[in-house]
């Protein structure tokens, strides 16, 4: 029998303190004047103690018969009763939610704003349509991998820092008390070998095409123009990655100058890069500008007026039933060039790559943009380019 009465509970609840009843079961009244029942339990060898309401609100013996309740729940059915009820508020939040939250809270620490930009973007193509809406507290290692199966493999490091970042959202959610468990360990059931296959370290090294055969890819691709056939040929001709060509908007052309002046929040290096247009990348954006919407600036757009999907570009080639990666088509450039004898600094200097040799890299001072009266080296490079992509190399012999 408890050692409390209903007499003596009123009487508690005008002197701050705290009361035991017995088994575990306490009123607790502060100083401020709010007074609740309290019930302090062992479970996995840690002291609970779990509120059961306001003293104000249950009487005695509601109290007494909750605290029962709970008392069989941990001790005879094993239940994790803290564990429920922070669940219970992690319902509220979605995954979504909690990681748009989490976005705002970091991306001034992050390193650019590229690079703020692309962790979100990643959970909005690969995270979000399985896990946006689903409660933080509800999301299993089990979960986690049915996002990233479909990409494990194909684009194994976009997969991992998928998983990375799905994982540091969890832990942020925990922390907010939206969860009651950390995130599922990337060393555990989410390393490669374990909940997910070992990933196939050949992948590295993303497939290109061998340059013989783009004339005729190419040919294919203009048969049913539409904006990602449109942003992959234009990629093609101008040796960009995938993110320039996908965020590019109109305001970056100069079609009189025949220019694109690439910003350097959209470059992986994070500094600006100029991109000489060859008449067959002209061509390409006459046709982008037929279909251009009147109320969007980019120039491919994907839903809603905002930049296309990363896996826009893949999905090309896959319905084309090519085996090659999107990124692989700088190594195709690369390549020609290097057969048909251009400079090897020409051709870095149109790819965007940063001079390996620091001497150099001081003193290398040149875009190899000439002028509009006397184009220079790289001007020649896009335009030949172009012109073998179009299958008229030959002609011009």
């Amino acid at each position: 029998m408890g050692k409390l009465t209903a007499i003596a509970v009123k009487a508690h609840l005008a002197t701050p303190g705290t009361y035991q009843d017995g088994d575990g079961l306490f009123l607790k009244v502060d100083k401020r004047g709010g007074a609740y029942w309290l019930l302090r339990l062992q479970h996995d060898g840690k002291r609970q103690d779990i509120g059961i309401g306001s003293a104000k609100l249950l009487r005695l013996s509601e109290a007494r018969d909750k605290a029962y309740e709970l008392r069989r729940a941990i001790k005879i059915d094993r239940r994790d009763v803290l564990a429920e009820r922070k669940d219970a508020v992690a319902s509220k939040v979605t995954f979504h939610d909690a990681a748009r939250q989490y976005h705002l809270e970091n991306a001034a620490g992050w390193k650019s704003s590229l690079y703020a930009r692309q962790w979100l973007a990643s959970l909005e193509n690969y995270a979000f349509p399985k896990l946006g809406n689903v409660p933080t507290g509800g999301i299993t290692a089990a979960d986690i991998i049915t996002v990233l199966t479909p990409i494990w493999q194909e684009i194994p490091e976009t997969a991992r820092q998928v998983r990375n970042r799905i994982c540091a959202v969890l832990d942020y959610a925990h922390a907010k008390g939206w969860r009651s468990k950390e995130a599922p360990s990337g060393n555990s059931s989410l390393k490669a070998g374990r909940g997910l296959p070992r990933q196939v370290k050949s992948r590295e090294h993303r497939k290109a095409m061998p340059y013989i055969e783009l004339p005729a890819f190419l040919t294919a691709l203009r048969r049913k123009p539409f904006y990602g056939r449109l942003a992959l040929e234009l990629l093609i001709l101008t040796g960009v990655r995938s993110q320039e060509v996908r965020l590019a908007t109109w305001a970056e052309f100069d079609l009189d100058q025949r220019l694109w002046s690439v910003p350097a929040d959209h470059m992986k290096r994070a500094k600006a890069h100029m991109v000489p247009l060859s008449e067959a990348a002209m061509r390409v954006l006459a046709k982008a500008n037929v279909f251009r919407q009147a109320d969007t600036d980019v120039v491919f757009p994907g839903v809603s007026g905002k930049p296309m999907s990363d896996m826009t570009l893949l999905k090309v080639l896959r319905d084309m039933a090519e085996p090659y990666h999107v990124h692989g088509f700088r190594s195709t450039f690369t390549d020609w060039a290097a057969n048909e004898g251009f400079a090897d600094a020409v051709v870095e200097a149109a790819l965007a790559h940063k001079t390996p040799d620091a001497v150099q890299a001081a003193y290398r001072r040149t875009t190899y943009l000439g002028t509009k009266e006397q184009p220079g080296a790289r001007v020649t490079l896009m335009e030949e380019w172009g012109l073998y992509c179009a299958g008229e190399a030959a002609d011009t012999e």
